[in-house]
């Protein structure tokens, strides 16, 4: 898996040459949304952070919660208006009532049909056929291209980006060569797997397939596309749901290893209520604050990575923690994640930091003090701690 990878030699992929406290110019945005006209928005401070498949008027709520984009809908005239209303912009499918609306900045993007890597319902209830063929989602994204040139194009996947073994993709499990194919289809690849609900014990619990997922999409890319990812946050249909704390640590998880972007899931079947989320005071909340925390955040996650000058070793090999390493406005960022349950000492060296450098932890109102290029601290379960240095 990624997190043996991330400490066996202990080195981190993502890191960063630091020069601490030096005046300096910002380095320039790596927002990749710039290379269309009707994208998402452009500067800096914009880091999506989108809901699946939700009604328009529970927009304002979801907007108090830090949302900034719905994805997945089939819009209607009234689902626009209503979107327009509330100023929330939406990636949607292509159907004649988004290309009617062509030339409204509601719509940031186009979709295709969800999940076709899964075997697909075969008509009239009669059991499962194969997946959608890669050709075709590339055939059907240069007519979306073709139709509409200036929004990107979102194709979302399954949980076998992460998961080879799921039996869900019928004839092409264990067939992960396909993805490489069907994100040629795609201008922002997603996937969605959920761990704490899941119902397989080689996934159940191991939240670590969520970066797997999102590392594998990276790689698959080869960078020059986006990736995204979907985030649970709701019981869906198990018994049991993710902590906050499990959930944070998930869209950590995601951000450190590539994602761009992240969709949460809001809705549980049993009993049916397609926006649990808003009805859990609780994970509302702490959602909230994660999202504040992402989006105060957005000018270092969309500045580019700077790699090669951070080692992180961990004293329980059991607890490896993965980190990625920004720098913008003068100051250096760490983001940490534990990989893993369970407790460790995490020992980070940064080249070129110099003496009297400060260690900010954010969000915690505590400090660190470095000494000899390198610094300390606790991580327990999940944890999630997040560095700025000047």
């Amino acid at each position: 898996m990624i997190w043996q990878r991330v400490l066996t030699a202990s080195v981190i992929l993502l890191a960063a040459t630091i020069a601490v406290g030096a005046d300096e110019a910002k380095p320039e945005s790596s927002n990749p949304y710039a290379q269309w006209k009707n994208g998402p928005p452009k500067d800096a401070s914009f880091f999506p952070i989108a809901v699946w498949l939700q009604e328009p008027r529970d927009a304002p709520r979801y907007k108090k919660a830090g949302i900034n984009l719905y994805v997945g809908l089939e819009p209607t005239e009234p689902d626009l208006a209503e979107l327009k209303k509330y100023g929330m912009p939406a990636i949607c499918d292509q159907n004649v009532v988004g290309l009617a609306h062509k030339d409204d900045p509601i719509i940031v993007g186009w979709m295709h049909g969800d999940e076709p890597d899964n075997a697909q319902d075969l008509p009239g209830g009669n059991g499962y056929g194969p997946p959608i063929l890669p050709a075709k989602i590339v055939a059907e994204y240069e007519a979306l291209r073709k139709a509409d040139p200036s929004r990107p194009v979102l194709l979302n996947l399954g949980q076998g980006v992460a998961w080879d073994g799921y039996n869900g993709r019928g004839v092409r499990t264990n067939h992960p060569e396909d993805y490489a194919e069907y994100i040629k289809g795609c201008d922002i690849a997603s996937f969605d797997i959920y761990p704490v609900v899941h119902n397989n014990p080689q996934v159940k619990g191991k939240l670590d397939f969520v970066a797997h997922g999102v590392e594998r999409l990276v790689k698959w890319t080869g960078g020059r596309k986006i990736a995204w990812n979907c985030i649970e946050c709701t019981r869906i249909e198990s018994r049991t749901k993710a902590t906050p704390k499990q959930v944070k640590a998930e869209v950590w998880m995601s951000l450190v290893h590539g994602s761009q972007g992240i969709v949460y899931f809001c809705h549980e079947f049993k009993p049916e209520n397609d926006h649990a989320l808003l009805d859990d005071p609780q994970m509302l909340a702490a959602v909230t604050a994660l999202n504040q925390q992402v989006h105060e955040l957005a000018p270092a996650l969309n500045s580019p990575t700077v790699k090669d000058a951070l080692k992180v070793e961990s004293s329980n090999k059991d607890v490896p923690v993965a980190t990625m390493v920004k720098k913008q406005g003068g100051a250096t960022y760490v983001f940490a994640v534990a990989m893993k349950p369970g407790a460790a000492e995490a020992t980070f060296t940064l080249d070129a930091l110099p003496a009297g450098a400060q260690v900010e932890v954010l969000g915690e109102g505590r400090k660190i003090e470095p000494a000899e290029g390198k610094f300390q601290d606790h991580f327990g379960d999940w944890d999630v701690h997040l560095y700025r240095i000047r």
